[in-house]
């Protein structure tokens, strides 16, 4: 929706913008205007030769006291002045507001489209159609050093609530590289719902330890700090997340149990 409105905004401007220049009409040359005591003169003039056409009898009466009297208001009324039309700086002023209006719902909605990503991660376009887990199983039974595929592997398993399986899957990739941190991650979630505090929090803290300012490990830290009455660990920790994962799909969750951890810790 951002992006049509901006698309829609850019378009407008650009089409206020160079309207001026496609509708430009060509100037006129330029007269000079005309003075006041030449249409005096020319009306003295004109009443001259009515007064002579009526003293030589080739005129009316009737018609003679019409036409002096048109000529002796003709005289002193001034046509009326050309409208003239905006300037052109009205329309570039409109379309700079639109295209600022433009960049300012880009600026403030572009980072709650994009939320947390990894770097070279899509922001727009199409989602692809994820493979099934057969198309995972036989992919991972091909390439068993595959890393994405191995991963992609485990989360499906954690989808279909497959504990044992998303967890083997997950330490295959930790034999594979063993700073993996999406690997650690996942193994994290996965024993904090089967209840293994201990190892969820080992998995979070390698996390931190190489990528300290992680939102997942952080998230996941803080709810084990939580569970386990740890409130100013707890507090701690999410402030850290609440910064950096400000539209992270947890944060949401988390804004409750910080505030109401802070009350518990007295803060």
């Amino acid at each position: 929706m951002t992006y049509f409105l901006f698309t829609t905004l850019f378009l407008v401007g650009l089409g206020l913008s160079v309207r001026p220049l496609l509708s430009r009409r060509a100037i006129p040359w330029p007269v000079e205007a005309p003075d006041a005591h030449d249409d005096v003169a020319r009306a003295v003039s004109s009443l001259r030769d009515l007064e002579f056409a009526r003293a030589a009898g080739t005129i009316a009466p009737a018609d003679h006291e019409r036409l002096r009297g048109l000529l002796e208001r003709g005289a002193f009324v001034r046509e009326r002045e050309q409208r003239s039309t905006p300037a052109p700086w009205r329309t570039l002023a409109l379309a700079s507001l639109l295209a600022a209006i433009a960049v300012v719902l880009v600026v403030i909605e572009l980072p709650r489209a994009a939320g947390d990503r990894a770097p070279g991660a899509p922001i727009t376009g199409a989602t692809p159609v994820a493979p099934t887990l057969p198309e995972l199983e036989a992919r991972a039974k091909s390439s068993p050093r595959d890393v994405p595929t191995l991963l992609a592997l485990a989360d499906a398993y954690v989808g279909e609530d497959r504990v044992t399986d998303a967890v083997a899957t997950y330490q295959a990739v930790l034999a594979i590289d063993k700073d993996s941190v999406p690997a650690l991650n996942g193994i994290g979630f996965v024993l904090f719902r089967a209840g293994e505090l201990t190892g969820a929090r080992v998995a979070a803290d390698r996390v931190l330890t190489l990528r300290p300012r992680d939102p997942d490990a952080l998230f996941l830290k803080g709810l084990i700090q939580y569970r386990s009455g740890e409130w100013r660990g707890a507090v701690d920790t999410w402030a850290v997340f609440l910064d950096v994962g400000e539209f992270h799909p947890a944060a949401p969750m988390v804004r409750p149990l910080y505030e109401e951890a802070r009350r518990k810790a007295g803060l």
